[in-house]
């Protein structure tokens, strides 16, 4: 049994998950068999992934149905097993994905500066070593480089567009997955820029391409600040002369962007999304996707 307060919430959580699955969820879990409408439904499977997710902090899928198997069966009496909730919950990635995005939408912090967003991304491993070949995911990961901990890899790269918050973690406005080799850029042009507009946005060096971000500045009003990036073919003279003001510009940048490191702390602390070095397939590394998102 669940306690009463937050047997009120699940009963929240229910009807929002249903009335989101009317509206769009329902395209991304089309169903062509005979079992198109299983018994259980998909609204089940979300609410259990969100409201067990939440309220007890768990990130691991094989923990949530555990919970609901063990406290929550007097609302879900007909709870699929393990095998099948993972199945069809990783079948439902397209609709966990939207739905998150109206709960950011949604549930966005007051203090989120609207007008600011914060990009950067990190390495998820599956094995580590300039020589080492992965044999893990060979499908959706490859051999990648990260210049922070000068390592190569082999694996994935998440990318996070956060907003800014004075004093806090920035709050996730888009989070990518991509191959380890991608560019950052690359990914951040495709992705995410599309769905961005009127804003500043705090980078690191690999971000900038001044004819992009000047026809960006023209056409959406698209502001790229980044630290000083070095002018190839200038002279010693003309580096000494701009060293202090170019050096406080970067430290400027540096500052608005740190708390992104932070937030990937968290993000590893909260979802053991580095346990991708313990996977041993594709299948086993993708199911840590709704744990990322």
């Amino acid at each position: 049994m669940i306690p009463k307060d937050k047997a009120l919430k699940l009963i929240k959580i229910y009807m929002y998950v249903c009335s989101q699955y009317q509206e769009t969820l329902n395209c991304y879990c089309q169903r062509y068999s005979n079992n198109s409408k299983p018994q259980f439904s998909d609204e089940e499977i979300l609410t259990i992934f969100l409201f067990v997710g939440s309220e007890q902090r768990y990130t691991r899928i094989k923990e949530i149905h555990s919970f609901a198997k063990e406290y929550m069966l007097d609302w879900f009496p007909g709870l699929i097993s393990y095998q099948t909730f993972v199945y069809r919950l990783n079948r439902m990635v397209g609709a966990v994905q939207e739905l998150l995005k109206h709960l950011i939408v949604s549930y966005k912090p007051d203090d989120c500066d609207d007008d600011t967003l914060i990009v950067d991304s990190m390495p998820i491993m599956t094995c580590c070593g300039r020589n080492r070949q992965g044999k893990v995911a060979r499908e959706i990961a490859d051999k990648g480089y990260c210049s922070t901990k000068n390592q190569y890899y082999h694996g994935l790269k998440l990318h996070l567009v956060g907003y800014r918050r004075k004093g806090h973690l920035p709050f996730p406005s888009q989070i990518v997955l991509s191959s380890a080799s991608e560019n950052d850029l690359t990914v951040f042009k495709r992705e995410c820029v599309p769905a961005i507009a009127g804003k500043t946005i705090f980078a690191d060096k690999i971000y900038r391409d001044n004819p992009y971000w000047n026809q960006e500045r023209e056409s959406k009003y698209n502001e790229l600040l980044t630290p000083v990036k070095a002018i190839k073919g200038a002279t010693e003279e003309e580096k000494q002369r701009n060293k202090a003001a170019d050096d406080l510009y970067s430290a400027a940048v540096s500052s608005v962007r740190e708390p992104v490191e932070a937030f990937y702390s968290w993000l590893i602390d909260k979802t053991n999304i580095q346990r991708a070095q313990k996977c041993r397939s594709t299948a086993g590394l993708i199911d840590i996707r709704p744990n990322i998102v």
